[in-house]
């Protein structure tokens, strides 16, 4: 979903991101770089847990976006296939105040452990059960009848931790140069995404090769 999409509606559709002009690089599985994906002229941040770790890929998406709940079940599936050295992590785009709303509801999700538990169901009760998300009450409330905390929930949202952590998914998808969601960025380098590759699995398939291409630098 594009962020002029965003701007006409938060929910409504438009796939992805624009393509790029001037096709440069193709790669041997026939991915082109300008079509299949956009090769960063500044490289972004890559934050890596640990040495063992030595590739990143972030997925950059957004609670209220039809294309990342339907991206969710083909992200899951594919990371757990990934080599042991490639480190990924979602990062929640911040784009308007609708978005910057749930961002904190990830984060605040992430800080007091309930994250694992909540993810799936966040994006559930949006997409299957018609709610919103969209206020502090409405979230706790989901969140305690779902056998959560939602009093720690509450106060996280408004912590430091949280509003750090959002501050620099902006500034991430802001060197990434991220328009549109559900989108991969690859060792701060390349980006693609289902609407540059085609498919949401055929974007998979290009993150791969991408992944492929870092490890070799």
């Amino acid at each position: 979903m594009q962020r002029r999409d965003f701007t006409r509606n938060l929910a409504g559709a438009g796939l992805g991101l624009a393509l790029i002009e001037g096709a440069q690089a193709q790669g041997q599985a026939g991915f082109k770089e300008g079509k299949d994906f956009v090769k960063l002229s500044t490289p972004a941040p890559v934050s890596l847990p640990g040495p063992d770790k030595k590739v990143e890929v972030v997925e950059f998406f957004w609670y209220g976006c039809p294309h990342c709940f339907a991206f969710e079940p083909i992200i899951e599936s594919w990371t757990k296939k990934l080599p042991a050295d490639v480190a990924f992590r979602q990062v929640p785009v911040g784009f308007m105040a609708a978005h910057q709303f749930h961002q904190k509801l990830y984060y605040a999700l992430e800080e007091t452990g309930q994250l694992a538990s909540m993810h799936r169901k966040v994006f559930n009760a949006i997409h299957q059960g018609g709610k919103r998300m969209a206020s502090e009450s409405e979230v706790v409330a989901f969140v305690s009848s779902n056998g959560g905390d939602g009093a720690k929930l509450a106060d996280a949202m408004k912590g430091f931790g949280v509003n750090t952590k959002a501050n620099r998914a902006k500034q991430l998808a802001d060197a990434y140069k991220i328009d549109g969601v559900p989108a991969l960025g690859i060792q701060g380098r390349f980006y693609t995404s289902g609407a540059l590759a085609g498919s949401h699995e055929r974007a998979t398939q290009v993150a791969d090769f991408l992944i492929q291409a870092a490890h070799k630098s």
